[in-house]
């Protein structure tokens, strides 16, 4: 009995190449614990018993590990939604109700509109909040007050 375990860990372990996503990996050690199991006895309740509890107790206890290691939270922003959150100038005056409007944000000219029905005025500084289809949508940024001693 104990080739069939090993067959079955060969294919786990081709289905984990397949997949990528290391658990099905977990299943080809523990049918390798099965197959050692089947040295020892011929019960095949038992060799069964020890391919589930050991595949179980090898995913869940090292998931947070491979959490941890696979984790990939760096994501690069690219294109229009890279000027999201950056400040530009109104390089012409930002009228919505028109539909009229342009921004330069990191050297390169964006059509612009309002969150609101504002209007601002050309040389206001701005930040984008979003793009929407082919325009930022710019929010007015209000100077700060300083207090001179």
């Amino acid at each position: 009995m104990w080739y069939i375990w090993l067959i079955a860990a060969g294919v786990f372990f081709v289905a984990e190449i397949i997949t990528v996503r290391f658990l099905i990996f977990w299943l080809g050690i523990g049918a390798l614990i099965a197959m050692l199991v089947s040295l020892v006895t011929n019960n095949l309740v038992i060799q069964v018993a020890a391919f589930v509890i050991s595949s179980a107790l090898l995913i869940f206890c090292t998931k947070p590990f491979v959490k941890k290691l696979t984790k990939n939270d760096k994501t690069v922003v690219t294109n229009a939604f890279s000027i999201i959150g950056k400040t530009g100038i109104v390089t012409k005056e930002i009228n919505s109700s028109l539909a009229v409007g342009q921004i330069k944000v990191q050297g390169q000219d964006w059509s612009a509109k309002c969150e609101g029905d504002e209007v601002i005025a050309e040389g206001s500084e701005v930040e984008v909040t979003k793009i929407d289809g082919v325009k930022a949508v710019v929010r007015l940024v209000k100077p700060s007050t300083t207090i001179s001693e």
